[in-house]
């Protein structure tokens, strides 16, 4: 997983506890490179869940939402450093249908070593995006949080129904998204 990751997982951390607080975090987790992570740098995923981890407990909030919270931030460190991707988009489902032909290809070119999740999308109407996110990393909820925001990016109210079909190592989950009439 590309070091950027941790790095703004760190950064929303201390907006969060302050930075004193992230460090004494990171010092009680069992990490191989000691907590210090570079955005260029490449780690293994199961760092990011020990990290994720540690702060649910100090900060007594579940996992799911800390990681729905880190994708809305991710979102949105997206668009502000990634604005080309956003032209000619003039909806969040135009996004979020971009990710796997467009944005993905671009990180591969940049990145050919990352391993990043599929996602396929259908328009079952025209209000209504089913979007199928798989992966072999549990980010499933870090997904929600990134729609959540692309929706609110796009300030458009919608209703997110999800149902994970994660099983063993793969993880799975159909969000059928539906705007607001």
């Amino acid at each position: 997983m590309k070091g950027v990751v941790f790095v703004e997982l760190l950064n929303m951390a201390e907006s969060i506890a302050g930075e004193e607080a992230v460090d004494a975090i990171l010092d009680e987790c069992p990490l191989e490179n000691g907590g210090a992570f570079t955005a260029v740098g490449n780690y293994p995923c199961s760092e990011l869940m020990i990290i994720v981890q540690a702060f649910s407990e100090k900060l007594d909030a579940p996992v799911s939402e800390l990681q729905n919270k880190f994708g809305r931030w991710m979102f949105m460190r997206f668009a502000e450093g990634y604005p080309a991707f956003f032209v000619g988009k003039d909806d969040a489902f135009t996004m979020l249908e971009s990710i796997e032909d467009e944005v993905h290809v671009e990180v591969r070119k940049l990145y050919p070593e990352v391993e990043l999740p599929t996602f396929a999308t259908e328009r079952l109407d025209e209000t209504t995006l089913k979007m199928i996110y798989c992966s072999e990393r549990p980010l499933i909820d870090f997904c929600q949080g990134m729609i959540e925001a692309c929706i609110e990016h796009f300030k458009a109210p919608a209703q997110i129904n999800k149902v994970d079909h994660s099983s063993g190592r793969e993880f799975k989950a159909d969000f059928q998204i539906s705007m607001a009439a």
